[in-house]
């Protein structure tokens, strides 16, 4: 199942950002194939989406430091900017993880009947 929760974190790094909805249902799919079980599969497929998500979190507030550098004009509302960010970084988690699961359980319920 592990390498079925790698496998669907890398697929949504490599989809999740290109093709938002259905990269994140395809990363589910190929975690939830891999992990096989409906239930192993949509375990799978929602910690690959939350996982990518949780990247995306604690990246993107980080990346806005060097751009308050370069524009020195938004410094004083770096913290209102970061937070809206996290929250943002939160609610994408949260639609990759449901996306993730119900391509897990697509994928898990498929590869049971193999």
């Amino acid at each position: 199942m592990l390498l079925g929760i790698i496998a669907g974190f890398v697929v949504h790094l490599l989809l999740g950002g290109t093709i938002p909805v259905i990269g994140d249902l395809i990363a589910g799919f190929v975690a939830g194939y891999i992990a096989k079980g409906m239930g192993r599969g949509a375990f799978a497929g929602f910690l690959a989406g939350a996982l990518g998500g949780i990247i995306l979190a604690i990246i993107l507030p980080l990346l806005l430091i060097p751009l308050s550098k370069l524009f020195p004009f938004i410094a004083p509302f770096l913290g209102y900017i970061q937070a809206g960010a996290a929250i943002l970084a939160i609610a994408f988690t949260i639609k990759g993880a449901l996306i993730g699961l119900f391509g897990g359980i697509i994928g898990g319920a498929i590869s049971a009947r193999r």
